[in-house]
């Protein structure tokens, strides 16, 4: 059997999320619901590294291999008290 996966296969993003974008379904986000607002490509200047995804309070960064890298916090979250 001969692998159609490269290591730099690349990811169909729009297949993924886009139907997070336009619909009610949200990420969950250590314990709580966020929407999703943006994805995209992220890169070294030179190679494309993996992707993000930006949420209203994080920014998430994962792999070429899908692999959760790091979360930015874009904005102290609100809670509901």
């Amino acid at each position: 059997m001969i692998s159609t996966l490269t290591p730099n296969a690349m990811i169909n993003l729009d297949q993924r999320y886009h139907d997070y974008l336009h619909s009610d379904k949200t990420l969950r986000i250590d314990g709580s619901e966020e929407r999703l607002q943006a994805y995209g490509w992220h890169c070294d200047g030179n190679d494309i590294k993996g992707y993000y995804l930006t949420t209203e309070n994080y920014k998430l960064y994962y792999n070429m291999s899908e692999q959760f890298i790091k979360m930015e916090t874009l904005r102290e979250a609100v809670l509901d008290v």
